[in-house]
C-alpha cells in the first residue's frame, strides 16, 4: 500500500503564536519524532515532511529563498523519486539520493523555462535541501545550503558532557572559507567569484549558499540570452553555472549511543548553537521538543532586540523576518535502531506522511490549505491516503 499525498491538511496544533504550527509528537520506525515550524516572510520559504515506514524513515527540510515556489516543488517531488529509485536499485544509497536530487533539479529547471514568459523572477527562486534517511540501521545525511542536521549521542569516557553535539550536514556558505576556496578554486579564470558586501560574504555578491535546488539565473549561462530574462534584470556575467545541486552526503551505521537527531533550517543555527540545541532535547520531555527548540531560538532573537519573547510573537508576518527567518525544526529520536524485534507492534505497522502546512498564517486563519493534487508516491492505491 502506498501512501496517497504528504500535502493534504496537517493535524498540528494551535497556541497563542498565530505563525507557530507543530505537532507535540508521532511515531516513526525507530522512535518518536516531533514538527515545528514558525513563519517570518509573507509566504512561508520553509517547507518540511517526515515519511514513516516500517522499513525506513524520511526526514525533509526545505529552506527556499527568492520565494516559495522552488522549496514547495522540492516538497512535492523529491520523496517519490527518492522511493522510485529506491525501488528500483533493491534499497536506499548515495547514488539513489544523488539520482534524486538530480531529477528533483531537472524538473524544476524545466518548470522554470516553461514559466519563464509569465513569471521571469522564477529563475531567481531557490531552495536548500536537507534529507535525513533511516532505514535497515543506517543514516544517511543529504544536503544542499545551509540547513543542517546534528546528532545528539551519549559521551563517552573523557568527554566533558553526558550528551554530546555532532555535526553531520555540512553547510554549503560561503560565510565559511573553507566554502569561499571551494567556490574560488573553481572558478579560477573569473575573479571576484565571492564578493564581500553588507557585512557578509556572497557569491557575486548575490548569494551566500553555494549548493541548492533552483536559482537557474546562476547555474544556466544560456539563460541570460534570453530577453524576458535580461529584461527582468536578473543578468549576471558568469562563464560556467556558479551554483551546484550536489549533495553532499554522509552515511554511518546507527549505534546504541546515539540518541536523537535534529534537523533544522538555518532560522534556528542563526539564533543557537549545535550544542544548546542538543542540551534542550536532553534535558525536557520528548512531548513538544521541537517547538521548544522554536521557543529557545524567538527567545534568542528577541534578546537581540531588547525584546520580550511574548512581543516577538505579536509581529505580523513579513514584519516578522526582520526579527528572524523562517524556522523549521524536526527532532527524531532514535531508540529501536538495535532490532526490529523490539519495535513495538504498533510502531512496526506505522505508515504514514506528515507535512507542515504550506503557510502557517494561512492554516491558521482558518482558509482552505488542501492537497493540491499531487501524487507524493507513483502507483498507489485508492483510498490509501493515511493521517495521522
Amino acid at each position: 500500500m502506498m501512501l496517497r499525498s504528504c500535502c493534504f491538511r496537517c493535524f498540528g496544533r494551535r497556541n497563542g503564536d498565530g505563525l507557530l504550527w507543530h505537532t507535540d509528537l508521532k511515531p516513526h520506525a525507530s522512535g518518536d519524532f516531533s514538527i515545528a515550524v514558525v513563519q517570518a516572510n509573507n509566504n512561508l520559504e520553509d517547507q518540511s515532511q517526515v515519511y514513516t515506514s516500517p522499513s525506513a524513515t524520511y526526514v525533509g527540510v526545505y529552506d527556499g529563498h527568492g520565494g516559495p515556489e522552488a522549496s514547495r516543488f522540492v516538497n512535492r517531488h523529491l520523496f517519490p523519486y527518492l522511493h522510485k529509485f529506491a525501488a528500483e536499485q533493491g534499497g536506499l544509497s548515495p547514488e539513489v539520493i544523488k539520482k534524486a536530487f538530480n531529477a528533483t533539479e531537472e524538473d524544476f529547471t524545466r518548470l522554470v523555462k516553461q514559466s519563464l514568459p509569465v513569471k521571469p523572477q522564477i529563475a531567481s527562486v531557490g531552495s536548500c535541501c536537507l534529507v535525513g534517511a533511516i532505514s535497515d540501521g543506517e543514516l544517511y545525511v543529504a544536503n544542499l545550503g545551509d540547513s543542517r542536521a546534528v546528532l545528539g549521542r551519549r559521551g563517552f569516557d573523557g568527554e566533558k558532557k553526558s550528551v554530546v553535539a555532532e555535526r553531520l550536514s555540512r553547510d554549503h556558505n560561503v560565510s565559511s572559507e573553507d566554502v569561499r576556496r571551494e567556490v574560488e578554486a573553481l572558478h579560477p579564470d573569473d575573479s571576484p567569484v565571492v564578493v564581500y558586501c553588507r557585512g557578509v560574504w556572497r557569491i557575486k555578491g548575490i548569494i551566500q549558499v553555494s549548493r541548492s535546488i533552483g536559482d537557474i539565473y546562476l547555474k544556466k549561462p544560456e539563460f541570460h540570452r534570453d530577453p524576458i530574462l535580461q529584461q527582468y534584470g536578473s543578468y549576471v556575467p558568469m562563464k560556467r553555472p556558479l551554483l551546484s545541486a550536489e549533495p553532499s552526503i554522509v552515511t554511518r551505521k546507527l549505534r546504541p549511543h546515539d540518541l536523537f537527531l535534529i534537523f533544522a533550517s538555518d532560522g534556528l543555527w542563526e539564533q543557537i548553537s549545535d550544542e544548546e540545541a542538543v542540551q534542550i532535547v536532553s534535558k525536557y520531555p520528548r512531548a513538544g521538543i521541537a517547538k521548544r527548540l522554536v521557543a529557545a531560538a524567538l527567545q534568542e532573537a528577541a534578546k537581540k532586540r531588547e525584546l520580550r519573547y511574548k512581543d516577538i510573537k505579536k509581529i505580523e508576518k513579513g514584519i516578522r523576518r526582520h526579527f528572524h527567518d523562517d524556522i523549521t525544526v524536526i527532532v527524531t529520536y532514535l531508540d529501536h535502531h538495535k532490532s526490529s524485534s523490539s519495535i513495538p507492534s504498533h510502531k512496526q505497522g506505522t505508515l504514514g506522511c506528515i507535512t507542515a502546512p504550506v503557510d502557517i498564517f494561512t492554516y491558521n486563519s482558518d482558509e482552505a490549505v488542501e492537497n493540491s493534487g499531487d501524487k507524493i508516491f507513483p502507483n498507489e492505491e485508492p483510498g490509501s491516503r493515511v493521517a495521522y
